[in-house]
């Protein structure tokens, strides 16, 4: 049994129990609402749209390297929409309460509820990722020319679509006006670049695992025109978020107080301090890796760059973004948030339900890719194996 198939397993245990006491089960409280689940639901629909960095470059561009691996990057960025889809759904609490997001069944109050178009542009933006390659694999599968005015439309629509996706989710943050840590007009631009830079980390990593363990033919090119773009989408996002802490502390107005508790502390509440400051010093470490093309170029510091980012974009956009917004509360009174075991093992079970998708859809779509596994060859061994069944 895999790694994977055994923490997912593991995870819908302790979702069961989530599922029989409801959110009460976990550190969530009536002041700090949204914890872990949302700060990874907030995270993966980053790294979805970060697929966007493939298909401008091999569809638009027809860069070659890139061409070559865009097919994946796409199933990685539907792995991505299931895994942000299903920590929605346990954030819910209890599963019946879906039943409300489902057209024509439940009432999701549209157009006005911000939560309604999300949950539209996500499944969208999964269909495109899953249409897109399926029709394109299986034309590979059948050797035939794929017909590009039937899907470059889908193409170029999932452009637009991977930006709307994160703009929407931004919007669900910054419309809330009572929080003034969300409430900044620059929210949607800071998402999309320090989702250009985790989602494109994540996929170098992938990618070089994939051509250890299998025949596809990967150029050193494409990863490394991959990390250039890494290093311009990160300098966007420390630029956006310097320019967000200068607003805020140069105004000084009574709003700076959650930006206080995150960078510095408040009233003796600091659990969040370290983990902020270590991801600055992580993003602004991986920039300069990314930046500097001996090092871009070279494999070592490279993963080490993809990984700095990966965990310092976590940080910043998961607990060190959601936490804040609810501090202080309308009171004025401070509560800290951990995420507790059921948190974390429900979490855990839905990454490894993410990475055990992919895993399977590689193992189709890779001989696909390489030529393996065509309907010629599929053709010829059931003939030979019917051969020598008459033989026999």
């Amino acid at each position: 049994m895999s790694l994977s198939h055994r923490h997912h397993r593991c995870g819908f245990a302790f979702y069961l129990k989530q599922h029989d006491v409801g959110l009460i089960g976990t550190n969530l409280t009536n002041e700090v609402s949204w914890g872990l689940y949302i700060a990874n639901f907030t995270y993966l629909v980053g790294m979805a749209a970060a697929a966007v960095l493939l298909v401008v470059p091999a569809y638009v561009y027809h860069f070659k390297p890139i061409k070559e691996i865009v097919v994946l990057g796409e199933l990685f960025a539907a792995s991505s929409i299931v895994m942000a889809i299903l920590f929605v759904m346990v954030d819910l609490g209890r599963l019946d309460r879906f039943w409300h997001m489902i057209p024509l069944v439940g009432s999701m109050n549209f157009p006005q509820s911000l939560l309604a178009w999300d949950v539209l542009v996500l499944n969208g933006y999964f269909f495109l990722n899953l249409f897109i390659p399926i029709y394109l694999l299986v034309k590979f599968y059948y050797r035939k020319e794929p017909n590009w005015k039937v899907i470059l439309p889908f193409i170029l629509l999932s452009v637009p679509w991977a930006v709307g996706i994160h703009t929407v989710t931004a919007f669900l943050y910054n419309g809330l006006a009572a929080r003034p840590f969300w409430n900044s007009s620059i929210l949607a631009p800071r998402f999309l670049a320090s989702a250009f830079c985790s989602g494109p980390a994540i996929i170098i990593l992938i990618f070089q695992i994939i051509r250890k363990v299998s025949d596809l033919k990967l150029e050193d090119e494409a990863l490394f025109k991959i990390a250039e773009l890494i290093a311009y989408a990160m300098f966007l996002n420390l630029f956006l978020l310097a320019s967000e802490l200068y607003k805020e502390y140069y105004s000084a107005t009574v709003h700076i107080e959650a930006f206080k508790y995150l960078f510095q502390g408040l009233h003796g509440h600091n659990q969040l301090v370290p983990w902020i400051w270590t991801a600055m010093a992580m993003n602004v470490t991986a920039f300069f890796l990314f930046l500097i093309p001996s090092t871009r170029k070279k494999f070592t510091t490279l993963n080490i760059g993809c990984l700095l980012v990966i965990i310092g974009v976590w940080i910043e956009k998961g607990p060190g973004f959601v936490v804040p917004g609810f501090v202080p509360d309308p009171l004025g009174e401070i509560y800290d948030y951990l995420p507790n075991l059921l948190e974390l093992m429900v979490s855990f079970g839905i990454w490894a339900t993410g990475l055990l998708m992919f895993t399977l859809l590689m193992k189709v779509a890779i001989p696909i890719q390489t030529g393996k596994f065509t309907h010629v060859s599929y053709v010829e061994r059931t003939y030979r194996l019917e051969e020598e069944r008459q033989q026999l």
